[in-house]
């Protein structure tokens, strides 16, 4: 959520920006209409509360006078009566207010490039030269497809379109890419190693962005009469651990990370990505979160980034670094780096990898507040995410690069003591 002083003080100003970085028209004169009532409704409750704190005041005093009090009661009364039906109206108002605030996208930060779509984006940096095969470089689904490892027809059968069933060799690759990264972020980037619940109420979809602009990409279930939703990421349930908290100075920065199971409905997105793994509405991540004072935060989103970067250069598997620009940006980021990496059946680099600097935005939504030591004042925090990284695409990743000839795959050296010491899966 953007700063409330933003849309109050000149939301003409603000709707200009919106348009202009993310496309995004903001009804100024619903906002003005509102705010205006508000102001009104408002004055009149705070006038109505004063009357009757005076008149019941006058009340006490009367009836120690032993006066007839019955005309004060009577308009006691009244005023109680205009009060309540006002203070219901100004909550009505500040609700549609709230409504609309929820809906507008956070402000992408001056360094990040203007454009529409992906086509904006700029690269930053390349790291590892694509290998150059001697022979043709199968898919990710055609190397899965030896012995069943990789099933989509079990998967579907299952649990329908968009699953997958792994096995053998392959369950266990992609089981020691998340322990490999786990172990790394958490003994060498200083990321305390965090489990989280998967099922995570509607105040901790609100309160990171998912609420309620993105509800049609979310699974959902019923806990007794209380709905809940599935993650579709651990970032969710690792920032609202900050919810309506207000964190020490000496905490910060708050580093978090999480090996979870994903789950995304990816409404709209049919016919993209639909063979094999690249895009499954259930898949698993280790997540970094980050929690930092304001003016620390650009600093940390490039560590948090390269602590990203790492994990892809230990694999071997190039990759390059893109600066999102404004139209190409997560909802609640004001900065987003993606790293994408090499897969030789496509000839192109793929996400794997995103990065985002929330500033406040998401801060202002939970109430997540630092005590700043030279104030003294609970003031917001600034939130950071960023995949390290997604498992399912860095498998991919790996048995594609990593590919011999007769269809078996090299262990990059960095898994083989997660993979019991073997080299090859053949």
């Amino acid at each position: 959520m953007l700063d409330p002083a933003l849309l109050r003080a000149n939301p003409a100003e603000l709707a200009q920006r919106l348009e202009a970085t993310r496309g995004y028209l903001l009804d100024v004169a619903a906002i003005e209409s509102l705010e205006s009532s508000r102001k009104q409704i408002q004055a009149r409750t705070q006038e109505l509360q004063n009357l009757r704190n005076t008149r019941s005041k006058a009340i006490g005093q009367a009836k120690a006078k032993g006066e007839d009090v019955s005309a004060l009661m009577a308009e006691v009364a009244a005023f109680g009566d205009e009060l309540k039906v006002s203070e219901i109206e100004l909550e009505r108002i500040r609700g549609e207010i709230e409504a609309i605030a929820l809906g507008i996208p956070n402000l992408p930060h001056e360094s990040v490039p203007p454009g529409s779509d992906e086509a904006g984006n700029v690269e930053q940096h390349r790291w590892g030269a694509p290998r150059v095969f001697d022979f043709s470089a199968r898919d990710h689904v055609e190397l899965g497809a030896r012995h069943g490892w990789l099933d989509g027809d079990a998967g579907a059968k299952l649990s329908g379109a968009r699953f997958t069933v792994l096995r053998g060799q392959l369950a266990r690759l992609h089981r020691a890419l998340a322990q490999f990264m786990l172990d790394l972020h958490s003994n060498e980037h200083g990321y305390e190693e965090t489990n989280v619940p998967l099922i995570v109420n509607p105040d901790s979809m609100r309160g990171t962005g998912q609420l309620p602009k993105f509800e049609e990409d979310l699974f959902s279930t019923l806990v007794g009469e209380s709905k809940r939703y599935l993650i579709p990421t651990s970032e969710v349930p690792l920032t609202n651990i900050i919810r309506d908290e207000i964190v020490e100075d000496g905490k910060l920065p708050l580093r978090m990370t999480s090996h979870s199971m994903c789950f995304r409905a990816e409404a709209g997105s049919h016919g993209r990505d639909t063979r094999g793994m690249i895009r499954q509405h259930q898949f698993e991540k280790v997540e970094m979160v980050s929690v930092s004072r304001p003016l620390e935060s650009d600093a940390e989103h490039e560590r948090m980034t390269r602590c990203a970067e790492v994990v892809l250069e230990k694999l071997g598997l190039p990759y390059r670094r893109m600066l999102l620009c404004t139209g190409d940006m997560g909802f609640s980021a004001t900065k987003t780096y993606d790293l994408e990496v090499w897969l030789p059946s496509q000839e192109t680099y793929r996400e794997i990898s995103s990065c985002s600097n929330c500033g406040d935005f998401q801060a202002r939504r939970m109430q997540a507040r630092w005590r700043n030591p030279a104030t003294g004042k609970p003031e917001p925090v600034h939130t950071l995410n960023g995949s390290g990284v997604a498992v399912g695409r860095c498998m991919i990743a790996v048995m594609e690069n990593y590919q011999n000839a007769d269809g078996s795959i090299a262990v990059p050296e960095a898994l083989r003591r997660y993979m019991g010491g073997i080299d090859v899966i053949a």
